[in-house]
């Protein structure tokens, strides 16, 4: 087993982009976007996936350095970051055809 810890991913911005997919702003500065609508499940989540104005209240606890609702539900910033994609894809040099 390692001793070395894994870096500390954070989230410090939320913005609700459409029907569950929000972009999140990382404490390293990465920009991510991520379809929030397949992690909404079980007794935690029943709530917010009923009500989407109740998904629409999700913001960041600074603490926890995650996204949270109002109703206590939560999820984990290393998979938000896993599993989310760049809000900008790399940039690809292509060559001009005459």
């Amino acid at each position: 087993m390692s001793s070395e810890l894994a870096p500390l991913i954070e989230v410090r911005t939320v913005r609700v982009l459409g029907r569950y997919t929000v972009e999140l702003t990382f404490a390293d500065g990465a920009v991510r976007l991520i379809d929030l609508e397949p992690f909404l499940w079980g007794e935690m989540f029943e709530e917010i996936k009923k009500d989407y104005e109740l998904f629409l209240r999700v913001s960041v606890d600074p603490d926890a350095g995650t996204i949270v609702w109002p109703t206590g539900a939560d999820l984990s910033p290393r998979t938000l970051y896993s599993e989310s994609k760049p809000a900008v894809p790399a940039s690809r040099s292509f060559s001009a055809r005459r």
